[in-house]
């Protein structure tokens, strides 16, 4: 990526925001050191690297704490002769033991249901150089020194220096006793000279003891005398305090050559950290992004088109953010981040609000976009928020974009924006665009991108439009997608024409004639010279002046083009508003789904539990069969009644449609098409009873009587089903029937128990079972499997005139 651009499009200021956020001066240099990457796959590993670190911090509520840098560890170790002192392998626990808890809190993340695969993997390869890591926390304390059971021989000398202090302490108590001294003395208690255990002597009375004076304070008042008797005391404290000096030396080296030995793994776990700092750091830039609008990875492909939604600056939507107030006008926002070129605005940056967020879209086959439009209306800072959008999504870094964004895949992007002319190399503006774009020509491709800020205008008009077209030809016949922002009119009717190219303009207030740092596609804009004169306090008779030329020109079109600004400012608005109404109904609808899922649930198990207490009731002895089905039936009559008026046409569960007519009995006819409306199901009928007002009905191979009330009409042609015939049924018992046949054994039992327990749920008090004559097979499964059925009172062969053989009747308790 060619680094000329990203300085133009501000790349580094984000970087610098990154790094702000990192807790580690090791975290800080990586992520000013991010660039964008050189291929397809690994921009989307990296971006699903932050997805998964996002999910993982927001799930585990991890936080990195600051660590220190090790880099001086490491280049110090590179001479074989060196050995670490205690602040390096105090650094070096630290460390190691903050990359414990991170690895630490990704795997047990993992196991308490989260998904990132990639954050176990980056562990998984960065293992903890574990005995380093053991030497360490046994031999250095949290406070920084070596512990005492860091060998034995330290812990004996150290047992010896503390024994040697007590003798000490306990002797000069004694000596002050015997010989009343302690008025000598500036303080009551010894202390240490030299390394030697001393007494602290007012200075008018060294005459009177005998012993050694090592020094004096800084007042002269007192003197730190050594008595005799502890002489021989500190001679051999100093033989113990150069013992443990050497111990000391011992196991710094010995922990040295730890580290040493597993260097490798010690510099991987470091590195870790450092990706982990990084990685937290673009977690809580994406949520600095959210506070002032939308914001995540952008989606990167291969071959797609650009579609930025809801697109802001990042630097705009930082600022933002940080809650930064300029005292500009509207027009001419304040502008902390990004620059922009004197002249320009930052478009949508206003003193009290964040940026405007604007659509940047192409059209499949489109790889030109040619904006035009007024003077300070955002032009520039359109394609500077493109330009840095693209850099940051393929660097891996969240951007402010709402969800379904996406970008190609663009392997280099180059920026012309600005004014490069420089007097020190006799350069104009026109000729430092020329010569850039010429270094960069050969570069120009399929995986391109070029960004012109007003390419061309730095020489006469219309050889400079017309260089401009034929530019902007010859970069989309390589394959680079280019986007440019012009005052030219030939190039504003070429945007118009063009099969590849589309046309934008910025859009201005029809009243107030300030922009409103928006795009309409598919439109020209004039430039609006005049008005952002007189906004800015251009003198008004220069003004008139220049309208005076305008008109003797030919060249005012102002009445026609504000004319297409308004249609489009009123297309905004209507677009803005559907958009807000999708919105609104979108959460109305996700809201009432789950309204209805949640009493759905409620109520399921409201039955559920009822039907499992009567059951359980039933079965204990504490009801009789009778009051067990009474309960069920009420239940479902509870049930029903609950549900009347949420039938519909698809079968679901209710009550017919009110508007139709009821059934009545004298009006079915076997064969005809009808819905049970309390189970919501479609069948045929099959017998009517006129007399008692009910119908048998087949539900889907399931036959059962039910109520004419609770039978709904389908405009369907009726079905004469087999061997059915109309007759009188005089029996007062509610029965179903169920079809068996062809079933394997251990089916046709687990569809029989079904349909036993939707009887005893709809207050059957029979059920038949047509299994079928044959060899009598599934007949003997079906009579053993009834035998153990508890709630089967009896069962027995059907009459010959209903079955035979073939048919079981089965009589419920």
């Amino acid at each position: 990526m060619e680094s000329r651009s990203l300085q133009v499009l501000e790349f580094g200021k984000v970087l610098t925001h990154l790094a702000g956020l990192c807790v580690s001066e090791a975290g800080a240099e990586a992520a000013l050191a991010v660039r964008p990457l050189t291929g397809i796959d690994a921009v989307h590993h990296a971006a699903a690297l932050f997805d998964e670190a996002r999910r993982w911090s927001g799930h585990t509520g991890f936080r990195l704490s600051s660590f220190p840098p090790l880099d001086g560890v490491f280049r110090a170790l590179d001479a074989p002769a060196t050995v670490l002192d205690l602040d390096a392998l105090w650094a070096l626990r630290q460390t190691l033991g903050l990359a414990r808890k991170l690895a630490a809190s990704i795997r047990e993340g993992q196991s308490t249901g989260g998904r990132w695969e990639l954050l176990v993997a980056l562990v998984d390869g960065h293992p903890l150089p574990q005995r380093t890591v053991s030497g360490l926390d046994r031999c250095v304390s949290d406070d920084g020194l070596l512990r005492d059971e860091s060998s034995p021989e330290l812990s004996l000398v150290r047992g010896e220096i503390r024994r040697i202090h007590q003798q000490c302490t306990r002797k000069v108590k004694e000596y002050a006793q015997r010989y009343n001294i302690a008025h000598y003395l500036q303080d009551e208690f010894m202390t240490l000279s030299s390394d030697r255990y001393v007494l602290p002597l007012k200075s008018n009375f060294k005459g009177r003891l005998q012993g050694i004076i090592h020094d004096y304070s800084q007042t002269g008042e007192t003197c730190y005398f050594e008595p005799m008797f502890l002489v021989e005391l500190n001679n051999g404290l100093q033989e113990l305090k150069r013992e443990e000096r050497e111990e000391e030396r011992k196991v710094l080296r010995y922990l040295t050559d730890l580290v040493r030995d597993e260097l490798a793994a010690v510099r991987g776990a470091y590195d870790l950290l450092v990706e982990g700092d990084v990685l937290c750091a673009r977690c809580a830039l994406s949520a600095r992004l959210e506070e002032s609008g939308d914001a995540g990875a952008v989606s990167v492909t291969g071959g797609g088109h650009v579609s930025l939604l809801g697109a802001r600056h990042p630097l705009l939507a930082l600022a933002a953010a940080r809650g930064e107030k300029g005292g500009a006008p509207a027009s001419r926002p304040a502008q902390a981040a990004p620059s922009a070129p004197r002249g320009k605005s930052a478009a949508g940056h206003g003193a009290s609000h964040g940026p405007q967020a604007v659509d940047i879209e192409l059209l499949p086959g489109q790889l030109g976009l040619v904006i035009s439009g007024g003077n300070a209306g955002g032009k520039t800072v359109c394609l500077k928020t493109l330009g840095l959008i693209a850099l940051m999504g393929l660097a891996g870094l969240p951007v402010p974009v709402r969800p379904g964004s996406s970008l190609p895949f663009w392997s280099d992007i180059f920026a012309f924006i600005g004014d490069e002319q420089s007097l020190e190399d006799n350069v104009s503006t026109f000729t430092a665009q020329i010569r850039h774009l010429s270094g960069v020509w050969d570069r120009l491709g399929p995986g391109a991108l070029v960004i012109l800020d007003e390419f061309g205008a730095g020489t006469d008009p219309a050889q400079g439009a017309a260089l401009a077209q034929a530019v902007l030809d010859e970069v989309m016949d390589a394959g680079s997608t280019v986007v440019a922002a012009t005052h030219f009119p030939a190039l504003k009717a070429y945007a118009l024409t063009r099969d590849k190219v589309r046309a934008a303009s910025v859009l201005f207030d029809p009243v107030t004639k300030r922009p409103l740092f928006r795009l309409a596609y598919d439109q020209v804009g004039a430039s609006q010279a005049l008005d952002v004169a007189r906004e800015h306090g251009l003198p008004e008779a220069v003004l008139r002046r220049a309208e005076q030329y305008l008109l003797l020109d030919g060249e005012d079109t102002s009445a026609l083009v504000d004319r297409l600004n308004t249609l489009a400012v009123q297309r905004e608005a209507e677009i803005t508003s559907l958009r807000a109404e999708e919105a609104r109904l979108r959460d109305k609808r996700a809201k009432l789904d789950e309204r209805f899922e949640r009493e759905r649930r409620t109520l399921f198990d409201t039955v559920q539990g009822q039907a499992k207490t009567v059951l359980q009731e039933w079965k204990s002895g504490k009801v009789s069969h009778k009051q067990a089905l009474k309960a069920l039936a009420e239940t479902r009559a509870r049930l029903v009644s609950g549900a009347t008026g949420n039938g519909d046409a698809d079968g679901t569960p209710g009550s017919a449609d009110a508007s139709q007519p009821a059934l009545q009995v004298e009006s079915l006819r076997t064969g005809q098409a009808v819905r049970y409306v309390p189970w919501g199901k479609k069948g045929s009928v099959v017998e009517v009873d006129a007399r008692r007002g009910r119908v048998r009905v087949d539900l889907s191979g399931v036959t059962m009587w039910a109520e004419a009330k609770d039978l709904a009409a389908l405009d369907e042609k009726p079905r004469v089903a087999i061997g059915a015939v109309t007759r009188t049924i005089s029996d007062a018992t509610a029965s179903m029937r169920v079809d068996l046949r062809g079933m394997r054994a251990d089916v046709a039992v687990s569809e029989l128990s079904r349909a036993l327990d939707k009887a005893l749920l709809a207050g059957m008090s029979a059920v038949e079972a047509i299994h079928g004559r044959g060899t009598g097979a599934l007949r003997k499964e079906i009579h053993a499997f009834l035998k153990t059925f508890p709630a089967v009172r009896s069962f027995a062969l059907a009459p010959e005139d209903q079955g035979g053989d073939g048919v079981t009747v089965i009589e419920l308790k």
